[in-house]
């Protein structure tokens, strides 16, 4: 067999591998334009902006797809990644997530922005402006927060069974009790120094604050975390005072 028959072939079968679609086609989803997204959404302009601006084109259905996304195998391992994100959550579907799941995700964002883990590190290196500078750091951080700011601290006891759906609604996303996940585990926060779990990496302020979670510091920590230690990397908060209460009162259950 001739040498350019054989490289034809080979040419052949690379462009017809890139049209296999082991992980799933993420093609197959109509785009409909990068203004289209989060139009009803829930969130501040300048967060929506920075959304549509570095994360889209993995978490949406308007993927700007480049030439060598036609070029297998490098194509499936695109295709699976997009897949993969669009599964933890897709922008142009974001009308369609209740709520709370929304809240839930937001937090995610926020966390992962403020760690750096996205955009991933294979992405940056050929999307290198998808990269998030400081100033989009600080836009996606006010998908934590509430129009208004938080309510004013209550006194009196909380009520813990409330606190576990507090907790399950609001936390959950970055938390759990017995592991540290995105965030640290909460068993046994309650009288525990900031900072001190064992094998989880804390931002530098939170290490170095010297706080004791007790019932005010978690309420203050809980209203605007922000504001009670610069550059941390919590993604939430919980404004209203009720759910800060009663989430205290389970986390004390938890001790």
């Amino acid at each position: 067999m001739r040498p350019w028959t054989i490289a034809a072939m080979t040419v052949a079968a690379i462009v017809g591998l890139g049209y296999v679609h082991p992980f799933g086609n993420p093609r197959v989803e109509p785009a409909k334009g990068l203004d289209t997204l989060l139009l009803g959404a829930n969130m501040p302009a300048n967060a929506r902006a920075v959304l549509i601006a570095k994360c889209a084109d993995c978490h949406s259905n308007e993927t700007r797809w480049p030439v060598y996304a036609r070029v297998a195998p490098g194509s499936w391992l695109i295709e699976r990644d997009i897949v993969k994100a669009r599964e933890e959550r897709d922008l142009s579907r974001w009308d369609q997530i209740p709520v709370e799941k929304q809240d839930v995700l937001k937090a995610k964002i926020v966390q992962e922005a403020k760690s750096g883990d996205m955009p991933p590190v294979q992405y940056l290196a050929l999307h290198w402006t998808a990269k998030l500078s400081s100033g989009d750091i600080q836009a996606l951080a006010m998908l934590g927060q509430r129009a208004g700011g938080s309510e004013t601290a209550l006194t009196g006891l909380g009520d813990p069974i409330r606190g576990k759906a507090v907790f399950e609604k609001r936390c959950t996303g970055c938390h759990a009790m017995d592991v540290n996940r995105e965030g640290p585990r909460l068993a046994g926060v309650f009288g525990r120094k900031a900072g001190s779990v064992a094998g989880f990496t804390y931002s530098a302020g939170l290490k170095k604050s010297g706080i004791t979670w007790e019932d005010a510091t978690l309420e203050k920590w809980l209203s605007d975390p922000d504001l009670m230690v610069p550059e941390n990397d919590m993604s939430i908060n919980v404004p209203k005072a009720a759910e800060r209460r009663d989430l205290i009162a389970f986390l004390k259950q938890k001790h």
